[in-house]
């Protein structure tokens, strides 16, 4: 039952971030702003079709293929990593030592988490349809009247504190807005890197895999680390020279996220140590799985500012309270 309700909420609160500057970009040419989030609305079913004839079918495709595959994927894998083993030049390595036969096993274990996974989270998304079906009303009414929440919960407070709701509620707003935009615009960038990349070295399921490395970067440090993982051993079946030059194109493409396009996108947005992140992540993935990996952060951000915002008016309520002690403006 929570989730029927969380579902919906989350996806439209993902969404609203995302449409939001376009409404009010819009709306500031004169447009009414529920005749802009029609035309978005339109725009957003022109993009779904576009996606389910063009992208769903190879997608498919290549999802079907790889499930049905891994046998015979996890065979050539052994033979390859047995070839390596025997490698005179990689000799330093000591691979010899390594039963690999146990690491495909591990590995096929994997793959068939990763297949239940998928299956449930489409009986999931199946039995919640109906939930699912609110989504777009609960968006349409975000859009619509979206900006006036600050307003509405700051009344709630005290009269001599509503000022403060206020700048805390659009301190809030701007980061989550900040956060989700700018992931999404990073991941994309980051996906056509990969896919551009893969392409030109002819790596199999390269739509597939794409796809499932910029899902997984939305879980910062993990993500990336666990959707390079099936790319280079796919690579490395084709051929070590793909296996190598997947990674290649992997640590290259997240170079030039982390160090051209995040400071671009996110500036001081992310003000989060990678060692906070890490513990983060590590502890919600524990406790709420996937979904508490990929809320974390911004839920992280919310808490951060509320606990400064709260700080602050302590401080200021003890130098209040001080005898002979003149608040300072």
């Amino acid at each position: 039952m929570i989730s029927a309700v969380l579902v919906p909420l989350l996806l439209a609160g993902f969404f609203y971030y995302l449409l939001r500057p376009a409404v009010d970009f819009l709306e500031r040419r004169k447009v009414k702003r529920t005749l802009a989030i029609l035309l978005l609305y339109v725009v957003m079913l022109i993009v779904a079709v576009a996606f389910i004839v063009g992208v769903w079918p190879p997608l498919q495709t290549q999802m079907v293929n790889l499930l049905q595959n891994v046998p015979n994927l996890l065979d050539m894998l052994n033979v390859k990593l047995n070839e390596l083993a025997e490698n005179q030049q990689l000799s330093f390595l000591h691979l010899e030592e390594i039963d690999f036969s146990k690491v495909t096993e591990y590995l096929g274990n994997g793959v068939t988490l990763l297949a239940n996974s998928i299956t449930g989270l489409v009986s999931l998304l199946s039995n919640f349809a109906i939930a699912l079906f609110t989504f777009p009303i609960i968006l349409y009414y975000l859009l619509k009247d979206g900006q006036r929440f600050g307003v509405t919960l700051a009344k709630m407070f005290p009269r001599r504190y509503r000022g403060e709701a206020l700048r805390t509620v659009r301190e809030i707003d701007n980061v989550l807005n900040n956060y989700i935009v700018g992931r999404v615009i990073v991941n994309v960038a980051l996906g056509i890197l990969m896919l551009i990349g893969f392409w030109i070295l002819g790596l199999p399921y390269a739509l597939l895999l794409t796809v499932i490395a910029v899902i997984m970067n939305f879980v910062p440090i993990f993500g990336a680390i666990i959707s390079a993982i099936p790319i280079v051993l796919i690579g490395l079946i084709e051929s070590p020279y793909v296996g190598i030059w997947s990674l290649v194109i992997i640590l290259a493409a997240q170079q030039i996220q982390d160090n051209l396009i995040s400071p671009y996108v996110f500036g001081k947005t992310l003000d989060i140590h990678p060692v906070t992140t890490i513990l983060l992540i590590l502890g919600s993935g524990k406790i709420f799985g996937i979904i508490g990996m990929l809320l974390i952060v911004p839920i992280y951000m919310i808490l951060k500012i509320l606990w400064k915002k709260l700080f602050r008016l302590l401080i200021k309520q003890q130098n209040r309270e001080k005898p002979g002690t003149v608040e300072k403006t």
